[in-house]
This record gives C-alpha cells, structure tokens and sequence, in this order.
C-alpha cells in the first residue's frame, strides 16, 4: 500500500480478469507460463489501518482480499519436491540429449486434489522459461523459410473415451491444427509433424488413467504413447491409481524402501505380455501423496506447510500461529487427511465465512459449522479424482497442545484414522 496525500492510505490496486488461461492450448499455455507469478496479494492491513480506508477503499479491499484467499500461492511440500526434483533432471537431461534414442518418460500417480498436475505444470513452465531464454524465444530446429509456432512444451488432457484417434486429436487442438476427417495413421503422422515442428520437448498427458487396459483400442493407445517417446520427446503422464490401471504392470510396494516391485513379465491374459515391459522400462514412476501425521518429523512438516498458508492470508485478526498453534494443527489433519487440496478449499471457505461474519480469524469452533464442498467441480473433472472428504467427530480436543507428542503405535493409529 501506498501512503496518501491527506494520511489515510490508498489499496493497491488490481485487476480481476474473467479469462482463466486455458492450458489445453498453446496460447492459453503460454498466458498461463509468463502470469502464473503475476498476481499481488491483498495489502495486510491490521483493524486499525483498515479503519482508517474509505467505504468505497473497504469494499475494495475486501475484495481484493477475497481473490487473494482464492489465489492461495503454490508450496511446494516435502512430497512435490521429491517430484520436481525427478521431473526436473529427467525433462533437462532428455532436452540435451542428441543421440537417436528414446527418451525415458516419468508418471505421476497419487491421490486427487495432491497438487499433481499443478506440480507437473510449474515445473514444465520453469523448465520452458530456461529453455527460449537460452535460445533466444527462438525454436533452435525450425525449418528455414518458416515462422512456427515455438511450443517447447504441450499439455493436453486425455479424452474421457481414451481412443488412438482421441489422443491424437487432443495434442493437435494444443497447437490449433486441422484434423478434420483424418484417419489414424494420418492423425498419427500429423502429431509427429507438430511436435517436431513446434520444437515440442515436453509432452504431458493428464488424467492418463483413462486409458483402461482391458479394451483393445487403448493397448493400441498405449502402443502410441510409446511411439511418441521416439520423436525426442519427455513425456509426463498424471493419473490416479497408475500401478493397478494395467499402464504398469501391476506391482506391490517394498515395505522397507517403498519402491515399487513390479514381478517379470510372464505368459499371462494380455494379448501382449513382453510388450508391457517397454512401458515400465522407459517410465519412471513417482508417488505423491499427501502429509501423514504419525510422526514428529511428519508433524513438523504438517506445520510448517500450515505456517505457510498463514502467512498468505488477510484477516484483519489474525495472530501469529493461528493455525500452527494449540490443536489446530491436528485439528486440520483430522478434517482434511493431509490432502492440500482440502486444506485449500477449507481455509479459502473459512477466510470467507470469517469476513462475511467478521470474525476475522479462524478457530476450530468456527470450522466446525463449515463443510467441505467438492459438488462444484468441473463436469470434466474425474470422479475417480475426488478425493474422500474426511467425516466424523470435528471438534478438537482441548487441554495442551499433543502436536509433538510421540506416539505409540496404539495412539498413532488412532490419530491417523481417517473415515
């Protein structure tokens, strides 16, 4: 906030766009990439200083507040940088390689509302922002002659009916390409043509768990996937349930390592038993999931996440440790299982229902009364994607603060069981 002739201060201002950057095509990308940073949070403003402002500044600035609890900023947990780091060196050491080989792709498996696709994308769009400033915003490998579309990275959902032609059709809506009345060799040439034209390194696929197994014409979208990874390119796929939607052949996880083991291929019901090997072999898998509870270290991380959040927020009220403090913690693991997700949707409802009230702080008591709401998602939006909203007795014990209590086995399950 800027101080003003006369003393009272002025809001920042700024401005609220009914546009949502659709990511599904290259130039709603691209408008995501360079303004994903862009948006300034609320001015925080203590009761006294908000006093202080015009009714017409107070409006204003509870405005602006509202948009900055719906804008929370993305943090990255102790889960996302285990990903980041993965995709990050396998999207870098794929770019530079020169050789003819294929390229090993990652998947991304976990829970919905994990931070899947928004971890992938940011660090897609990191790696885009590197790779035109060390290129000049040019594409290195374009055709003499012609001005195309640089697009080092693509994404594009996978249809609900996951076909080859589908596929083909949803990368090629990315760049705006005409598929009209195409055959699928034809869709598939004209996908290979776009990727190495467009100068396309990364290639991410979500909600790949639409692709079932058991039908034909997705083990020959599978076998088009696999293509794919001989055009140069880092293809990322996200999805829920990876090792058991058949992409992987199902495995079992070590319980000393928690690696995933996946048995040798052998002469099964698959049409094509070895053929999945070349899956598994050109695919790292990685796991996100969400915080746990049932450790000091574990609890540690929890708050530290929950600090963070706290810092974003605007109420007029709040004080510090509001959510890190007492049984607030435990209180939002219990409510939301670790999920950020839900944690997200629960603090953004409470920051709202708090100003509306004005209350201007959060308490367990006032959350209580407020219920996590997920019916307004997307029609698009998977259902196997909706993750299972906690139930169950809310309120949180009171007495002294257990956060960093060590447990026994007894109580740790106790306190991590979620309805």
């Amino acid at each position: 906030m800027n101080p003003g002739p006369a003393g009272p201060a002025r809001v920042t201002p700024f401005v609220l766009s009914g546009v949502t950057a659709d990511r599904e095509t290259a130039e709603g990308w691209a408008r995501w990439r360079v303004t994903r940073h862009a948006f300034v949070a609320a001015p925080d403003l203590d009761l006294a200083a908000y006093r202080l402002l015009s009714p017409r500044a107070r409006g204003l600035h509870d405005l602006h507040r509202a948009a900055t609890h719906a804008n929370l900023a993305f943090q990255e947990t102790p889960m996302s940088v285990a990903v980041t780091r993965l995709l990050g060196a396998r999207i870098s050491a794929n770019a530079l390689k020169r050789q003819p080989t294929t390229r090993a792709g990652v998947m991304i498996n976990g829970g919905g509302y994990q931070g899947k696709t928004e971890t992938a994308c940011e660090v897609a769009a990191s790696f885009e922002d590197q790779w035109l400033d060390l290129h000049a915003q040019l594409n290195p490998d374009a055709v003499p002659g012609t001005r195309d579309l640089h697009a080092p990275v693509a994404y594009a959902q996978t249809p609900v009916t996951a076909t080859p032609k589908g596929i083909c059709e949803a990368v090629l809506d990315f760049y705006g390409a005409d598929h009209a009345k195409m055959t699928l060799p034809q869709l598939v040439q004209q996908v290979r043509a776009a990727l190495r034209d467009h100068g396309t390194t990364v290639l991410i696929l979500d909600d790949i768990t639409r692709l079932k197994m058991h039908r034909e014409a997705d083990q020959d979208a599978l076998d088009l996937l696999r293509s794919l990874m001989s055009m140069n390119v880092t293809l990322v796929l996200i999805g829920v349930g990876i090792p058991g939607s058949g992409l992987l052949r199902e495995g079992r996880r070590d319980p000393r390592t928690g690696v995933l083991l996946n048995p040798p291929a052998g002469r099964g019901k698959s049409y094509n038993d070895e053929a999945a090997t070349q899956t598994e072999r050109r695919f790292d898998l990685v796991h996100l999931d969400p915080f746990s509870f049932d450790t000091p270290k574990a609890k540690t991380a929890w708050t530290a996440h929950l600090a963070g959040v706290e810092q974003q927020l605007r109420l007029l009220d709040r004080t510090p440790g509001m959510l890190t403090t007492g049984t607030m913690p435990e209180y939002l693991f219990r409510r939301t299982a670790g999920i950020v997700g839900l944690l997200e949707r629960l603090i953004e409802d409470g920051c709202t229902d708090a100003i509306d009230t004005g209350a201007e702080r959060l308490t367990t008591d006032q959350l209580d009364g407020l219920d996590i709401n997920l019916g307004n998602l997307p029609a698009t939006h998977l259902v196997d994607e909706r993750p299972a909203i906690p139930t169950g007795d809310r309120t949180a014990r009171k007495g002294r603060n257990t956060v960093f209590d060590e447990q026994t086995p007894t109580t740790a399950a106790a306190t991590t069981a979620i309805a």
